[in-house]
């Protein structure tokens, strides 16, 4: 405890020193959120600066290995790193589905050729990554998917349709699922890593109830695909036809990216932020604010009691079911009661004030959460078969 407690003095100093004062404040649109990827630019020099200073530091990613762009944090050091950057409320230095979910992947399955390049890449904002999972009418049962790479000896030729790519238009490369053996509707899929700006790929943004765009169909016609980068390089994680394996690993991730476990404000207390901005508020919904805060609270001692028992080799491989399932519950809560306390002002849809109608989109945004990322349906069977063991229908 007291080599935590020296290493927490010295992350508060460190955080002192290079946590701009314009970096801690809430997200509050779009550009407040740094992506990186070859076509990144900085909404300010503060942004700027913050970043540098993370990546340097390796507090991108802060518990990767050192050789891979991290800072070889344990997991206790992480935990207090998180908890310090809370306590000033500093904003995130790099947001990337390369961090919250490829990265992962490659470290537990991955060549030492593809981490040197790819970890180090995205570990210092060097590439931007889409996912390539859902299909049309390929979605929770996502192992009938139809995306075809045809095996041309040294590459492969990919045809196909993805569908809630997020941020397909913006980013530089996709982690895609690929059927590479029609025979066999499990053990015939490649997870692929291909650029976004190769011959044949197309994208075309979707259109939400909220009036943004953050999802894309992703179009595949004719697109060639290397077996290999490079040395140790392969363009595929894992074995041919083996990448449903990586695949299911990855949504472990991506369930704990979407329950907000890695952090943020989705489900953090709103009772004092809302008398903050709307003053006094009748006594019923001030006891349903006080109820959701109390399970906020509870929530992430979940979350945090989960990833200590995952870094012990402990966890329960459906508890990213559990976290994903009550995470987007209570975002939705949380967004419904900001509606409620803001009256006829959340419902504007496009003046300054509510800076382009951002209550009412955000709350129309948190429809697609029990949904993306696996239905709040299917959580709730995985959780009642894999870990209360009920008998199946």
């Amino acid at each position: 405890m007291s080599d935590l407690e020296g290493f927490r003095s010295e992350v508060r100093a460190w955080l002192e020193a290079n946590c701009p004062a314009e970096m801690r404040k809430p997200v509050r649109d779009e550009g407040d959120v740094y992506w990186g990827g070859r076509n990144a630019s900085f909404k300010s020099d503060a942004q700027k600066q913050w970043f540098e200073a993370c990546r340097d530091k390796g507090y991108t990613v802060p518990e990767w290995p050192k050789e891979y762009g991290g800072a070889g944090l344990t997991g206790a050091e992480g935990k207090v790193l998180r908890q310090e950057m809370a306590r000033i409320d500093a904003r995130p230095p790099l947001s990337s589905f390369g961090i919250w979910m490829l990265g992962p992947a490659l470290l537990q399955f991955g060549t030492e050729g593809q981490k040197q390049r790819f970890l180090t890449e995205i570990a210092n904002g060097e590439i931007r990554w889409c996912q390539g999972y859902s299909e049309p009418g390929s979605g929770s049962d996502l192992v009938s998917m139809q995306t075809y790479g045809e095996d041309k000896g040294d590459h492969w030729v990919v045809n196909g349709q993805k569908i809630w790519t997020s941020y397909a238009d913006e980013a530089d490369w996709i982690f895609c699922l690929v059927r590479t053996d029609k025979e066999n509707k499990y053990q015939g899929i490649t997870f692929m890593l291909f650029d976004m700006a190769g011959e044949g790929v197309s994208t075309k943004p979707i259109k939400l109830i909220s009036g943004n765009s953050p999802f894309c169909e992703t179009f595949m016609d004719d697109v060639k695909v290397p077996k290999s980068y490079g040395e140790d390089i392969p363009a595929y994680v894992g074995e041919i036809n083996r990448g449903w394996d990586v695949a299911k690993y990855l949504l472990g991730h991506e369930r704990e990216m979407i329950s907000g476990a890695g952090g943020g404000d989705r489900t953090s207390a709103i009772g004092a932020a809302v008398k903050r901005n709307v003053g006094e508020i009748d006594p019923v919904l001030r006891a349903e604010l006080a109820m959701f805060d109390v399970d906020a609270l509870a929530y992430s001692a979940m979350g945090e009691k989960f990833l200590d028992e995952m870094k012990a080799g402990k966890g329960h491989p459906a508890q990213p079911n559990m976290m994903k399932y009550v995470g987007t519950e209570l975002n939705k809560r949380r967004h419904e009661l900001m509606m409620a306390a803001g009256g006829s002002r959340a419902l504007e849809w496009e003046s300054e004030d509510t800076s382009g109608g951002k209550p009412a989109r955000n709350w129309l945004r948190t429809k697609a959460n029990s949904i993306e990322g696996g239905t709040s349906e299917v959580m709730l069977n995985v959780i009642a078969k894999r870990i209360l063991d009920l008998p199946g229908a």
